[in-house]
């Protein structure tokens, strides 16, 4: 997995780990695409501040354009 330099510091900001943004691209609880990007959104509960976890990744390389946590917490699943 290829992270962004934007992404490296988003991860930074919110301690946010590439633990948690392999599992939100392998089970995601919301999958969308944007053009040749792919989004991936995961609940954690315990993390984030009770925020979803946000993906914006290039499904070809694996590379990971951004992240971050989601500033709602009503947000729709399948």
């Amino acid at each position: 997995m290829l992270i962004s330099r934007h992404a490296r510091s988003r991860m930074k900001l919110y301690k946010i780990t590439s633990e948690d943004i392999l599992l939100a691209i392998r089970e995601p609880e919301l999958s969308d695409q944007e053009g040749e990007n792919r989004i991936a959104v995961r609940q954690f509960d315990d993390k984030y501040g009770g925020y979803p976890l946000k993906v914006v990744y290039r499904a070809d390389t694996l590379m990971v354009v951004t992240v971050y946590p989601l500033k709602r917490k009503n947000w729709s699943r399948p």
